[in-house]
């Protein structure tokens, strides 16, 4: 079991108080309305759900069945919910919010929703995705276990600040996992500059992989250019920065990637896709084989402070 020191957990426990005061859930009433909190969240739940029942709700809301029953009493002597027996059970009720319920609950909602947009407008672009992105690991990491194929990952280009990410991730993941030195992240750093600035929208791409806000996995197609000269190896794209987080792996995200740039270089009109690599590395080398590269060329080389075997794959479009 993890540490859970009195120091981690007085850190939990501030977080808890700040954000609480913060998001104005101390007051009497929530957002100024005269429901308290726990009763704004189960109006929230009737105006989002259709045909809860009591049962449903306390476990939903982890709420004692006898406070939840009282709760419910109290809105519908307020004519704010009203309840139909199931015809599948008769023993059930079915809940729903009443017009008057739908009334009250109306300015709950807006009232919520502009206090969440003042507060992100304090933020700029990029820590708003911060923000975001953080509050989804928590909820991941404190909610109920879910099964990583069933979180949804989108491909989608690059945006500003993406560059800087994948830069940071490869130079972190390669040195944690190969001890790589920061010769590598340096070398990431000038290809990702010399995308930028050569950027060719009808012949070269960039695909972030993103789940629940957060990156996940990068590739790069480009127009291959000849090491020494860098001129452009007529017909010749190559595939660049491939990269899946750990907590990605084994979704076959990699092999998505690369599909992603096949078809992005036939459409563009590429003949052949050819790609550098280093002979330890064998996910990305299996990725690669599977797709239908072959290997064309391998020659040893001293670089991030190892003895590697450099390799040249190719793809016949």
């Amino acid at each position: 079991m993890a540490d859970s020191t009195p120091t981690r957990v007085e850190a939990v426990r501030r977080f808890n108080r700040f954000y609480t005061r913060r998001i104005g859930v101390l007051h009497e009433g929530l957002l100024a309305s005269r429901f308290t909190l726990t009763e704004s969240r189960l109006l929230w739940e009737l105006a989002h759900r259709d045909s809860l029942t009591a049962t449903e709700l306390a476990r939903e809301l982890d709420l004692d069945a006898g406070y939840l029953s009282r709760l419910l009493r109290n809105f519908k002597e307020r004519g704010l919910v009203k309840s139909a027996r199931s015809t599948d059970d008769a023993r059930h009720q079915h809940l729903s919010l009443t017009a008057a319920g739908k009334r009250a609950f109306a300015p709950i909602n807006t009232r919520s929703q502009a206090d969440v947009s003042a507060l992100l407008a304090t933020l700029g672009e990029s820590q708003q995705q911060q923000l975001l992105a953080s509050m989804t690991r928590i909820e991941q990491m404190l909610g109920e276990p879910t099964t990583t194929r069933a979180r949804p990952v989108l491909l989608r280009s690059h945006r500003p600040g993406d560059i800087g990410w994948v830069i940071a991730r490869h130079g972190a993941l390669y040195a944690n996992e190969y001890a790589w030195d920061d010769g590598f992240e340096a070398l990431v750093a000038r290809i990702a500059a010399d995308f930028l600035e050569r950027f060719d929208a009808k012949r070269e791409a960039c695909w972030i992989a993103e789940r629940d806000g957060a990156n996940v996995g990068s590739v790069f197609l480009v127009q291959a250019r000849d090491e020494s000269t860098h001129t452009v190896i007529d017909g010749v794209a190559q595939l660049r920065m491939l990269l899946v987080e750990p907590a990605a792996r084994g979704l076959g995200l990699g092999e998505q990637l690369a599909d992603e740039c096949r078809r992005f270089a036939r459409r563009a009109g590429y003949r052949k896709i050819m790609l550098w690599t280093n002979s330890m590395l064998l996910a990305a080398r299996g990725i690669y084989a599977k797709q239908g590269y072959a290997l064309v060329k391998s020659e040893p080389h001293r670089s991030f402070g190892h003895d590697l075997v450099g390799e040249i794959w190719e793809l016949t479009l």
